[in-house]
């Protein structure tokens, strides 16, 4: 372990610059140097040699650690960094550590072996080692009174407390053992001081031939405590010691930094407010793969092949496009980023938006992509093995779409898109895509609020806080034994305001209207018009005739569906009637109750109680 303090401080172990940051609490580093002190393994710290042509990262110090200059690394530490940073920080220099407390409050601490306790046996070593302040002094009734000072040596000998960033201090530690006035000096450096000496720590080598994607797969199977580190962060350091970008402009390219400015100019579009910096690069890897002489990939292996001039190439053909994506979810009625069905098609959207131009906008092309967006969504296919997908879709799509020949094969994501009557009885929560997206069809559909008569548009979305709410109340349908497929199915739910839905009540439908009806102000048959809008038969809804509601519902439904992928839906269920108000159908597993499905008002009165 002397060795590795050594290399550590010296500069030759060094970390790559996509680690995160050093962070192990107080209590953690405390218990690591009772293992060290008790002998016991410390487990394997994994060390990439440099020299690697296909490996830059730019190197970065150890935290805690300055550098008189720009010292060239001998290894990379890819496994250990919270480990060995404790270590040197505790046992090198003033042996002080910035670390923080169980709260995560941040602290400075020193860390002493009381040499009594210690000689009592090995046994007594966890009660032996104590932290204190980065001072030495430990105080109480809130720091008005000194409990302890170990602030020099002469303080620390007084007490008998040796102080740890001595372990490996050679001449220096004999020095402060030997000035003891109890004579125990020999005896610890014997049974404690001695044996750290010989203390080993395993370490794994990985050679100059370590591919890129090997040291992020390493990173994915070793990082169980914490985050998996993921392609962007490989990138950044594989960015920042690009030698021609340096010679040219005298300064590292900061990915992160430029990612910020990237978010800056998305801010602007709530509908984006989830994209990843992960998704970014990916479109970017697309891209250049589908412009380069391989195969287009959006494989993580493959995209970490990027090259900065790649990056910079693209980046910003991909920020505008994403300008353009926020404008076409927004036409599709869908404002915010918890309403995208799935965030992961903006990256092919996004691509193709690229490779088209401005041909994008061009009224048969756009229904054409219209077309492709929602048979991702209704067919469900993006949930899984999206990778392959997206290198198809921008093979694909943008020929496709500008085609305007029906005779031309139509996109595999279109060939693969289909949809089953009965999914809409088990589609019953926000975790499914194809719920948000009948959501967003319903609001499509030139319809308006019941209650405040504004359109479902980005203008007025928000001011309105519209969510998907139940048609026949919860509480209704159990007072009435409406078997819970069909009540919590997206077919006996809309899209209303929030003040809407508090207007409402846990009543019958034939109820609540008659309620609704004296506070909106207009004829009721132009309240029908507006509820009918809503794919509702107005007539059964107004008689509480449940099933007869859910099956003209659920085939306006399939109607909507069919519409917006340009493909029949299958149907699977025989819309008859069975005493209780439930079907026999085939439908899939039921989706989880989602808690937030049905917020209800400050009242507790809402159209769901």
């Amino acid at each position: 372990m002397s060795e590795f303090l050594k290399w550590t401080t010296g500069g030759k172990i060094q970390l790559p610059d996509f680690q995160r940051g050093y962070k192990w609490e107080d209590e953690r580093i405390r218990q690591l140097l009772v293992t060290i002190l008790r002998g016991h393994p410390l487990g394997v710290v994994m060390l990439l040699k440099t020299g690697n042509d296909q490996i830059r990262f730019k190197p970065r110090p150890v935290e805690g650690v300055i550098l008189a200059d720009e010292t060239e690394p001998d290894w990379l530490l890819l496994d250990g960094q919270q480990r060995l940073t404790s270590l040197t920080q505790a046992l090198t220099g003033a042996g002080v550590v910035e670390t923080e407390d169980s709260r995560g409050k941040k602290l400075s601490r020193r860390y002493y072996v009381h040499i009594k306790t210690a000689l009592a046996g090995d046994d007594r070593l966890d009660d032996a080692i104590v932290s204190v302040p980065g001072d030495g002094v430990v105080r109480s009734n809130f720091g008005r009174d000194i409990d302890l000072d170990l602030s020099d040596e002469d303080k620390e000998r007084e007490h008998g407390y040796f102080p740890l960033r001595l372990l490996f201090g050679g001449a220096e530690t004999v020095n402060w053992l030997f000035a003891l006035q109890d004579g125990t000096g020999a005896e610890f450096h014997a049974n404690v001081v001695g044996p750290a000496s010989t203390y080993n720590i395993p370490a794994i080598e990985l050679d100059t031939s370590t591919s890129k994607s090997a040291v992020a797969t390493v990173f994915e199977k070793v990082n169980t405590g914490g985050l998996a580190l993921n392609v962007f962060e490989l990138l950044t350091a594989t960015f920042a010691g690009d030698k021609a970008y340096y010679d040219t402009h005298g300064v590292d390219f900061r990915l992160n930094d430029d990612w910020r400015d990237t978010q800056q100019v998305l801010s602007a579009y709530p509908v984006l407010a989830g994209l990843e910096n992960t998704d970014f690069l990916q479109a970017i890897g697309l891209l250049a793969s589908y412009h380069g002489p391989t195969a287009t990939t959006a494989k993580k292996e493959d995209i970490l092949r990027l090259e900065l001039t790649d990056y910079l190439t693209w980046a910003p053909k991909v920020r505008e496009a994403l300008k353009w994506v926020a404008g076409f979810l927004d036409s599709q009625h869908i404002h915010t980023a918890a309403d995208v069905p799935y965030p992961k098609q903006i990256v092919p959207l996004a691509t193709i938006k690229v490779v088209l131009g401005d041909d994008a906008d061009v009224h048969g092309v756009h229904k054409a992509l219209r077309q492709w967006y929602w048979c991702g969504v209704l067919g469900e296919l993006y949930g899984a093995a999206i990778e392959s997908r997206f290198a198809r879709d921008l093979e694909q799509v943008p020929a496709w779409a500008r085609s305007h020949d029906d005779k031309m094969p139509r996109p595999k994501t279109i060939e693969d898109a289909s949809f089953v009557e009965s999914r809409l009885h088990s589609m019953r929560t926000r975790n499914s895509a194809a719920y948000k997206g009948v959501y967003a069809l319903l609001m499509a559909q030139g319809t308006v609020d019941w209650l405040v008569n504004q359109p479902f548009d980005k203008a007025h979305f928000l001011d309105m806080q519209v969510d998907i709410h139940h048609i026949f109340p919860k509480a209704w349908c159990l007072k009435n034994d409406i078997d819970d497929e069909l009540r919590e199915s997206i077919v006996n739910k809309t899209p209303l305001a929030k003040k809407t839905n508090i207007k409402l009540s846990g009543h019958a439908p034939s109820v609540y209207l008659k309620s609704l009806e004296s506070q909106v102000g207009i004829p009721i048959s132009e309240l029908d018009t507006i509820i009918a809008a809503h794919q509702v038969d107005v007539a059964a809804l107004r008689e509480d005739r449940f099933v007869a509601f859910f099956v003209a519902r659920r085939a306006a439904l399939c109607a909507l569906i069919e519409e917006a992928m340009s493909k029949a839906v299958a149907h699977d269920i025989e819309a008859r009637a069975v005493e209780g108000g439930t079907e026999t159908s085939q439908a899939f597993e039921s989706e989880p109750d989602d808690p937030e499905d049905e917020p209800a008002d400050e009242c507790g009165d809402s159209l769901i109680p």
